[in-house]
């Protein structure tokens, strides 16, 4: 069981490698073309909802230009206008139309997108779409050394296959009109606020659990203290009841580790990579539901019997009836979750799935002290900037970004987060945390309910409160960071850490017990004697 135990628990951690806050992009930037006068727009995606002989049809997504008019952000203010298209199809001269304010349609090619755009408007059009030659947008941007760039006209680049359809209606003699406008996303959207009560309530669930379950093994090694048992077994590591204490070397290894394997998925990113990890993350996930619907479904009286007895499987040692009658329900919930994913509300599955496993592991995996936590948490610190900016000189892109988005792969991201739909977001998209973000300073959250617990300390007095509030502290920061960076995916313990280490260290400090929490950390080392109990019990 052990053995199956640290399987679960690698599999665990190597999900926790994904320490990313995102919103989706829809600002685009761009450090190879900087601004400069006429070409300083920035690039956002644009509506193009399109009507078909009178009749509303599919709306299309492009990318704004760097140049031209800039366009309105909200429906009702978007004027309808009738699409022709260009003769010459690249409109890289002269156009034979003749315009009264129409939209161009334009292919990409032969000149450059600023001659498209000053042909377009010396015809009379409105505005000019260009067709990109690829299904992916392109940012359009001016040449070094072009002069002309008092273009008073919008510019879009619209995909290959929007571009195609929209040009076999026209050639079919059909009336195509459309619209454009970029509308802004909300300040705040509440898929933001269900996401962080989301993660709050999980490491407050788990630290509680947590430290219950400290608080059993404390009460029970004063009961066998004082039954005259001297000889206690203490493993600084994997303990008799199945806790994995972290040292400072394995707390380093795992962020060499994780970026190990981070940056295998950007290199292996394909489908059949995604599926691999969907396979993983089920297998966590029943793992981490199990675990949690047996002990809660333990505390009722009906279910202790089932819960208390044991029978002897194969591989898997001492099972109960009880996890027995639970596995199966939950294997078949992670199996509907893996072949319905792609629907609409699978999101709901994978959160179940997700917080439970979170869960499962703050209650087995511990950080015995603050040096380890401090140790953990720093270089995670690191390991999130390092591969959310720095990343980008070596690979071109963001490769925490990439992976959380799961581009490449025909899938929409990695399993391996907790995601809510933007409700009130005219871009649609989720709002998501990275499993790293919750279970690496939960760690230390849960650390200190143990210490307080175990030290009979108040919760005023005591560190979990402070340092509950302060992971929500930073996590709220991370989400206001979010939407001042336009939507850029940010790494969410750029803020957390420093919020909840910081307080952590600045009360040990002021209250004298900062050396106690370094080197000794959880009481039960050394104060068995006490009968411990939680405050107020």
């Amino acid at each position: 069981m052990d053995t199956y135990k640290k399987i679960y628990v690698l599999i665990a951690l190597l999900a926790s490698s994904f320490c990313l806050g995102s919103a989706g992009d829809i600002v685009h930037h761009d450090d190879v073309a900087p601004k400069r006068p006429g070409c300083e727009n920035n690039f956002v995606l644009v509506k193009v909802p399109t009507w078909i002989n009178g009749v509303e049809d599919i709306e299309y997504v492009g990318v704004g230009a760097r140049f031209g008019l800039t366009l309105e952000s909200k429906e009702k203010h978007a004027n309808l206008f009738i699409l022709a298209l260009a003769d010459p199809p690249d409109c890289c001269s002269k156009l034979k139309n003749k315009l009264s304010g129409e939209v161009i349609l334009a292919h990409r090619g032969n000149c450059s997108f600023t001659t498209k755009a000053n042909v377009a408007e010396d015809a009379g059009a409105s505005a000019i779409l260009i067709i990109n030659n690829r299904t992916e947008l392109f940012k359009m941007v001016c040449e070094v050394n072009e002069t002309d760039l008092k273009i008073g006209i919008a510019s879009v680049m619209l995909p290959q296959d929007a571009g195609a359809s929209l040009e076999k209606y026209l050639t079919s003699n059909s009336s195509v009109k459309v619209q454009l406008y970029s509308p802004r996303r909300p300040v705040v959207d509440v898929a933001e606020v269900f996401l962080w009560l989301m993660a709050v309530g999980t490491i407050s669930c788990a630290s509680y659990w947590s430290a219950w379950s400290a608080r059993e093994v404390a009460i029970e090694q004063d009961k066998l203290l004082k039954d005259g048992l001297d000889e206690l077994i203490h493993v600084d590591g994997v303990h008799s009841s199945g806790i994995v204490n972290i040292n400072t070397a394995s707390a380093i290894l795992f962020v060499v580790i994780a970026s190990c394997f981070l940056v295998m998925l950007y290199k292996l990113m394909s489908y059949w990579f995604i599926e691999v990890l969907v396979v993983l993350f089920c297998i966590g996930g029943v793992e981490g539901l199990q675990t949690c619907l047996t002990a809660l479904l333990s505390c009722f009286r009906w279910f202790q019997p089932a819960g208390e007895s044991f029978v002897e499987v194969p591989f898997f040692g001492a099972v109960s009836y009880l996890t027995l009658a639970v596995s199966p329900c939950c294997l078949a919930f992670a199996v509907v979750w893996a072949v319905f994913r792609s629907i609409s509300f699978a999101w709901i599955g994978q959160d179940i799935l997700g917080v439970a496993l979170i869960i499962t592991v703050l209650q087995i995996v511990h950080v015995p002290n603050l040096k380890v936590g401090t140790t953990l948490l720093s270089c995670a610190f690191l390991y999130d900037i390092f591969w959310v900016f720095v990343s980008k000189w070596w690979f071109k892109e963001s490769v925490m970004i990439v992976v959380a988005r799961g581009d490449k792969s025909g899938e929409d991201g990695i399993p391996m987060l907790l995601k809510i739909p933007r409700m009130f977001d005219p871009w649609g998209g989720y709002s998501i945390i990275g499993f790293g973000d919750i279970i690496l300073p939960g760690l230390l959250v849960a650390f200190s309910l143990r210490y307080d617990w175990l030290a009979k300390k108040s919760l005023r007095a005591g560190y979990f409160l402070w340092a509950m509030t302060a992971y929500g502290l930073g996590l709220l920061i991370t989400y206001v960071a979010l939407n001042m960076m336009d939507g850029h995916g940010q790494p969410a313990l750029l803020y957390i850490v420093p919020f909840t280490l910081g307080t952590f260290l600045t009360l040990g400090k002021q209250r004298g017990e900062l050396e106690t929490l370094w080197t000794m950390g959880e009481p039960e080392r050394h104060c068995r004697h006490i009968q411990f109990q939680p405050p107020g019990s």
